[in-house]
């Protein structure tokens, strides 16, 4: 014979139904974040890409060249692919062209031309209130480095 106790007949009625409600609440306060994360993360990697070709094809069109004028017009028309091509913002992009042997001009036959470029890439759903827009961005850099020829600028 069952023993009643109204205490307990009492808990465990209020309890039914929680279990499915309680289910989806947690996994919408765990799945929010996550898809904010993957998306975050998909921006930051598609400007990764971005800079990292546009540093690696602009070395390479400024290396194979036949003049400083038409190196110029090389990286300006590589930039500006690459810019398009990976949905980069245009006003964020920076490139710093270096040579070495340091003091030499830039480009020169012989030398190694090294490519920087830089952008920030801005977080997704970040209002522009007190500033946070520009707090919540992260910097990305890459750099490449490409062999000028010795012949480079002959006629």
């Amino acid at each position: 014979m069952r023993r009643s106790n109204r205490w307990t007949d009492a808990a465990s009625s209020d309890d039914r139904g929680s279990a499915p409600l309680e289910f989806i609440l947690v996994g919408m306060l765990l799945l929010v974040p996550l898809v904010y994360l993957i998306v975050a993360l998909g921006l930051i990697q598609e400007q990764a890409l971005g800079t990292e070709a546009g540093a690696r094809h602009i070395a390479r069109a400024v290396s194979t060249a036949t003049d400083t004028a038409d190196a110029r017009r090389s990286a300006d028309v590589v930039l500006a692919s690459v810019v398009e091509e990976y949905g980069m913002d245009a006003s964020t992009v920076a490139i710093s062209l270096d040579c070495r042997p340091a003091g030499s001009p830039c480009p020169e036959a012989g030398a190694t031309v090294i490519v920087t470029v830089r952008t920030t890439v801005a977080l997704p759903l970040v209002p522009p209130i007190l500033g946070l827009d520009r707090l919540a961005t992260i910097p990305v850099e890459a750099t490449s480095a490409q062999k000028v020829s010795r012949f480079w600028g002959a006629p």
